[in-house]
Formats: C-alpha cells, structure tokens, sequence
C-alpha cells in the first residue's frame, strides 16, 4: 500500500527530473530505452536494478511487462505509473542493489490517495525489482531482447522466483522447480509467441497432481514491420509515426528521387519497380502493408504480391470504387484472391476521426493498423468497464 503518496510531491519531482520517459513510447521503443541507458550506467561503472510489473489486478496506469530502469544515484528510465510509484520503487531499488537480492513489491492503487499524481485507478500492481547483476539468465534474456529475438520468460509469483527462460527454437534454461511445470510453460510460452501482438501476462499455470502455480511471462519479440508501397508526400508522415512507435518500416518505390533518407529517416528503402515486387520484396506474417502509390499499375501489382503474401494486414488507400478497380485488373492477369486473401485487405484504410491533414490522416491509419494488430475493434472507450488493455476482457 502506498502510504503518504501525496507527501511524496517534491521527492517525486526529484526523480522525474531525471527520468527519460516519452508519452508515446510503446513496445520496443521502451526496451531500446531501458536497455540502452543499462548499457551506458554500467559501462560508467554504476549499478542499476530493473524494475517490471508482473502482475495486475482491477485497473492499472501500465500493464504486465512495462518496465522502469534505476540507477545507483536515483536516475530512471521510463516509468511504471503515472508517477506515484516511481519514488517508493527507486527507493527499494536502492536497497536491492545494495543487498543484491531482488523484491516482489505490491502496491494497492487506491484511487482516493493518487488521483492528485495522475494515476487514479483503483486496481492494484505487483512489481519485480531485481539487481542487474551476473545471473547468466538474466544476462541471456537481456541480450535476447536487445536483439528482438522471439522468446519467454517465465518467473514464478511464489517466494521461490524460479525462471525458465524458453525460446523460439524449443530451447529452454533454468527452471520452475517441477518438471511437470515446466512443460505446461513451455507449451504456453509457445502459445504466446504464436500470437501476431506477443504481450507479457500472468497466469494460473496447472501442473500435474498440483495445485496452479501463478506464473508471470515475460516476451521478447521483433518489432512489427510496416511496409508501406509509395513515398509520395503522404507516405512521410505515415512512417515517421510508426518509426517513433518503434516498428521497423520499409518504404517501396520505383522513384529514387522519392526515396532518400532525409524524406524517410530511419527507414528501409528499397528502389522496385512493379516487375521487381516479387524479387525485391519479403512479405512475412509479421508485416503490415500499405499500399498507396497513386498510381495504378504500381498499387496493383502492390496489391497481387500483398495479398498472396503471409501478411496479416493489407490496407488499400482510395475509394472503394476504386479497390473494386484493381481486383479486376489482377483477376483479368489470372489472380483471384480467395476469401481468407480478401479477409485481411482493408479499404479504405484508417479510423472515421474526420482527418484531413497528412498528419491527421498518418494518425488515423497508424491507429487502425494498430488496433488490427492488438485485435481490437477502435471503437470508443467511453462506457468501457474492465481492464482496456485486454480486448477478451470487454
């Protein structure tokens, strides 16, 4: 429970100023953040603890998986909540690395005391602060997420802790403490990483001949790729958005004038032409496509590689009437989508917010592409009752 929060206002401060933290960081933007001021505090010689919720129960600022890093001197990296946590966790972050043994802190949110912070919601929130020491798991597990590599996490919420850690591949390390246990992880893990949006979570695992454990799992997983096909004017913004969010995104155009880096800073160009789509361009199930070239012919043969690809989301810039246009053209060259190819297209693309800028417009494609991804349906939260961050839980 927290005692005193609104007591803390001025020793709050003293940590937010030195907090790195960005309203609109997400999913990998929040990793390379922790992980890149980890590497800079101990390549400076300082110690740092690592803080991540594991469990939440009723409402909650974050959810499982998020993730704060704190140094020796009391500076962070990202946050927890909307700030009423941050002080008390650097605090016992002090004292884990000090003793070196890590604690599984809980804080009731009683929305009463820190509404006043901006966190107000009424739920409750477990928290793993552990040393970033020599554990050869822990350093494994780093490195797998520095790398965005597909794996799992597993840490028991009992006193043991115990990890399994399990990959991808099959390839597990360390251990539940039950073998029984373990390969039920193993199977859910492999579930959870199966998923188009592999988020963190905590769950009842059963066992043989046992009682359910409480498990947290922790995910490590690529960043999503957006893919989009044209840089015309209306392309920039469109992946400037997503590269904030931390996706990858390729841009594909038969334009070199087009396609520099000063118009799509931190993207992947790749210069194709229709006949080179095929040759050029790796389509997988964790890419995310937008088509919109403006031009016929590019946006049909865009559409035809699209379409047969793995891709879980197809969206269509343009009129309907216009969509309608192009699958007869592919149908007049022998390509008839069947109706799981057709299922994932989107037309028109984007969210009905009324945009009409470039800006606004990136804004509502961005949303829906996001919202697909995360299964979920965009619609309005007001009225909403249950944990929002959970589409099963509406």
């Amino acid at each position: 429970m927290i005692e005193g929060c609104c007591d803390k206002v001025s020793y709050y401060t003293e940590y937010i100023e030195k907090a790195t933290w960005n309203g609109v960081m997400m999913e990998r933007r929040e990793i390379e953040e922790v992980l890149d001021a980890m590497q800079a505090a101990r390549g400076s010689g300082r110690h740092v603890a690592l803080a991540t919720v594991v469990r939440v129960k009723g409402s909650a600022y974050r959810r499982e998986g998020a993730r704060m890093l704190i140094r020796d001197d009391g500076a962070i990296t990202c946050m927890l909540s909307g700030g009423c946590l941050e002080p008390d966790v650097a605090e016992v972050a002090r004292r884990v690395m000090a003793r070196g043994v890590p604690e599984l802190r809980h804080y009731d949110l009683d929305e009463d005391v820190v509404w006043g912070l901006g966190l107000g919601c009424g739920g409750s929130v477990d928290v793993y602060i552990e040393p970033v020491d020599n554990d050869p798991l822990l350093a494994r597990w780093l490195d797998l997420l520095s790398r965005g590599d597909l794996a799992v996490l597993a840490m028991r919420l009992s006193p043991e802790r115990q990890r399994l850690l399990v990959t991808s591949h099959g390839e597990t390390a360390g251990g539940l403490g039950a073998a029984s246990l373990d390969a039920r992880v193993q199977e859910v893990s492999a579930e959870i990483m199966a998923a188009q949006s592999p988020r963190a979570v905590t769950r009842h695992v059963q066992q043989d001949g046992a009682e359910a454990v409480e498990v947290f799992l922790d995910v490590s997983a690529p960043p999503p790729e957006l893919v989009i096909f044209g840089a015309g004017h209306d392309a920039i913004p469109v992946a400037a958005l997503a590269h904030s969010l931390g996706w990858h995104v390729t841009i594909v155009d038969g334009r070199a004038a087009f396609l520099t880096p000063e118009r799509f800073p931190g993207a992947r160009l790749v210069l194709a032409h229709p006949a080179q789509f095929d040759a050029q361009v790796v389509l997988g199930a964790r890419s995310y496509v937008l088509i919109m070239n403006h031009h016929v012919e590019r946006d049909q043969a865009a559409l035809g590689i699209a379409i047969r690809s793995d891709a879980p989301y197809v969206g269509m810039l343009g009129p309907r009437a216009r969509y309608e246009t192009l699958l007869d053209g592919l149908k007049d060259e022998g390509v008839v989508p069947t109706p799981e190819q057709l299922s994932r297209v989107r037309n028109p693309i984007g969210l009905d917010i009324g945009a009409e800028s470039p800006d606004e417009v990136a804004l509502s494609i961005i949303a829906a592409v996001l919202a697909a991804r995360r299964g979920f349906a965009a619609g309005f939260l007001d009225g909403v009752s249950g944990r929002i961050h959970d589409p099963a839980a509406r």
